[in-house]
């Protein structure tokens, strides 16, 4: 492959994800620069070139190889019907790390209470093609409407019912609105098109992308603990120490005593501290931690 050919199209999602998916490439190691008014942001790999586009359309262009890669949803992969390849899911949104929902709702005093008591009603959405299989799978016929936007607030007069995105359902509660069923869960998933990933070089490529990133989300909420022990306090120790797997024990030049190291959930650490100094650990450090490649 000649220089000129090792570029790699990654598509970044615009919108409510842009900003926590620049941030898990920043901690991947991934410096990315916005520019206004620019879709396509500077990243200081000369073999990656970024375009933002909006979550809904990324599957579309990875499938017909305007783009190699990208990051979007398993719901906007579904709604497109798109033919690409998931590479890997990556558990992160703008909110939590929850899946997201797609559900039917209607307002609290709607007499639907199934998907059957949708025949022939009106139902607003983003995801046309989804809600209409879901329907079609269940023998239901219903008038799906696209919905440019404000969903929540179109029932009951422009709408007998809603398939919307929630994660906490707190936005279809403020609007008076119950929840009838779900009709699927969805999580950011990396994809890539068919012939890219069929490119050794470009393939290399998105997987070292992938290792970097899921190293970056292993780390997050968690930090690393070294301490000096007492050999014959280590047992105590250990019995306090919840290991990510087993903690990293060294000798020391002074042989009644050794090393430990080993990686905690951050919200646990001004409890077990205490509890490990109390227990003969000395020298105690608290470092944060980037990346956890396994």
């Amino acid at each position: 492959m000649s220089d000129e050919s090792k570029l790699l199209k990654l598509g970044m999602p615009a919108g409510s994800l842009q900003e926590a998916t620049a941030d898990l490439f920043r901690k991947a190691g991934y410096k990315i620069t916005f520019a206004s008014r620019s879709y396509y942001p500077a990243v200081d790999d000369p073999e990656l070139h970024i375009t933002l586009i909006r979550a809904q359309e990324m599957a579309r262009y990875v499938q017909n190889g305007s783009l190699d890669c990208g990051l979007t949803g398993k719901d906007w992969i579904v709604e497109n019907n798109a033919d690409v390849v998931e590479m890997t899911e990556l558990v992160f949104s703008k909110v939590s790390r929850r899946p997201v929902r797609w559900v039917l709702a209607v307002p609290n005093d709607s007499a639907i209470r199934t998907v059957k008591d949708l025949q022939g009603k009106r139902i607003a959405t983003e995801v046309v093609g989804m809600t209409t299989r879901w329907l079609a799978d269940h023998g239901v016929t219903a008038n799906v409407e696209f919905s440019w936007g404000a969903t929540e607030v179109k029932p009951p007069l422009l709408a007998d019912a809603i398939v919307e995105v929630t994660e906490t359902g707190s936005s279809l509660r403020a609007n008076n609105l119950r929840i009838v069923c779900d009709l699927m869960s969805s999580t950011p998933r990396f994809i890539a098109n068919h012939q890219a990933y069929a490119d050794p070089w470009k393939r290399r490529k998105m997987e070292d992308i992938i290792l970097m990133l899921r190293g970056a989300m292993a780390a997050e909420g968690k930090v690393g603990l070294m301490m000096n022990v007492r050999n014959e306090d280590l047992a105590q120790i250990l019995g306090v120490l919840p290991a990510l797997k087993n903690p990293t024990i060294s000798a020391l030049s002074d042989k009644e005593w050794v090393a430990v190291n080993t990686i905690i959930d951050e919200d646990t650490v001004r409890h077990i501290v205490p509890q490990l100094k109390q227990a003969g650990a000395t020298g105690i450090v608290e470092y944060p931690l980037s990346k956890i490649i396994e």
